[in-house]
């Protein structure tokens, strides 16, 4: 009896046949080796590792003294999904910390919550809210395409919901969070994720948690019709045109094409009913970068459906700009902080900046 084919083969095996054009001269091969994968006879990725991981650092007298603690709890013990948690390193015995869920950057098909850049990010956002911040490891594509990223994200709700209630007990660190003033964060893919595991979560009990907002740093987005943005940058060195058609090619299931909601959040599907019910939101995006058309479109979106919106575009920049200047970093940390201490106030809500380079 024959077996079915696996996807994720079917895909490397029709890539094999012929590494086809994807614009001008690209092909999947330049894509493949500007992003450092290769495929593996199986049909899964080889991940040349060019950005370090790096284990946690649950104990202060680690050389160089941490910024923050961190450890690693798994959730599972028939997969490899677990949560980096940090905490500050003197966290206030009297007051609790807000809880950050945060989903790392990526482009769905690279990288892991131990990446050194994010584990830094984390570190920097613990210590400086402070907060206790639980970064998710999600599975990746193409060996687990979308929607296995969101399946991830919620089980890491389900998870702290489980630590709010006690059960199976808490860890102790856990102590400091409150469960009362939780927010999603995302970077890149990540932003995508927190985006729809935000509305998957309104189908569910989550009590004691109370999502109070999200954050969407650089939000990765897309569609079938490139935006200004993506044509006037269309050869960025970090998330150039052709290699998002990889990417999205990698990440979303062999059915489904760049107007499914899982790439094009604006696009309708069975999300859209949902979306009213979202909490305030803060969008961050940079006119240097390509995918920046698209937070605008969320941004205009979700006002149209009376979400509260918070934003900040800013002119010039690039995609990840705040893992690699530390002067932009520090404006982004304050921006979000300011955004999560406030996030109850009743304040104003800005209007969408109008700009040459807005969404189409």
């Amino acid at each position: 009896m024959l077996k079915p084919i696996n996807t994720t083969l079917l895909l490397f095996l029709l890539v094999c046949l012929s590494w086809h054009t994807i614009s001008g001269q690209q092909t999947w091969q330049d894509a493949f080796k500007l992003l450092g994968i290769a495929w593996n006879k199986d049909g899964t990725l080889n991940r040349t590792v060019q950005i370090p991981m790096v284990d946690p650092t649950p104990y202060q007298d680690t050389k160089p003294t941490p910024t923050a603690l961190s450890q690693d709890i798994y959730l599972s013990p028939y997969n490899k999904a677990y949560i980096r948690l940090y905490i500050p390193l003197n966290p206030p015995k009297n007051k609790k910390l807000p809880l950050i869920i945060y989903l790392h950057g990526g482009d769905f098909v690279l990288f892991s919550a131990s990446t050194v850049i994010f584990h830094n990010f984390c570190n920097d956002i613990a210590s400086q809210f402070p907060a206790v911040v639980a970064s998710v490891e999600y599975r990746l594509g193409p060996e687990n395409p979308l929607p296995a990223a969101y399946d991830d994200a919620l089980n890491a709700i389900f998870w702290a919901k489980n630590q709010a209630l006690g059960v199976g007990g808490r860890d102790p660190w856990m102590e400091y969070a409150d469960f009362s003033r939780v927010f999603l964060l995302g970077s890149s893919a990540g932003a995508n994720i927190v985006y729809h595991v935000a509305l998957r979560a309104l189908d569910f009990d989550i009590r004691p948690l109370q999502i109070k907002g999200l954050l969407l740093n650089q939000a990765y987005f897309g569609g079938r019709q490139p935006t200004q943005s993506e044509l006037r940058l269309k050869d960025d060195p970090y998330v150039a045109l052709y290699v998002n058609h990889v990417l999205w090619s990698l990440a979303l299931p062999r059915n489904l094409n760049r107007d499914h909601e899982f790439c094009n959040p604006i696009s309708g599907g069975t999300y859209m009913g949902r979306v009213f019910r979202l909490p305030k939101v803060y969008i961050k995006a940079d006119y240097g970068d390509p995918l920046v058309d698209r937070s605008v479109q969320l941004a205009k979106f979700l006002q149209s459906c009376r979400v509260p919106v918070y934003y900040r575009f800013n002119q010039g920049g690039f995609h990840g700009i705040e893992l690699q200047n530390r002067t932009a970093a520090q404006e982004l940390y304050n921006e979000m902080k300011w955004f999560v201490n406030n996030v109850c106030a009743n304040e104003e809500i800005e209007e969408i900046v109008s700009s040459d380079h807005s969404s189409q």
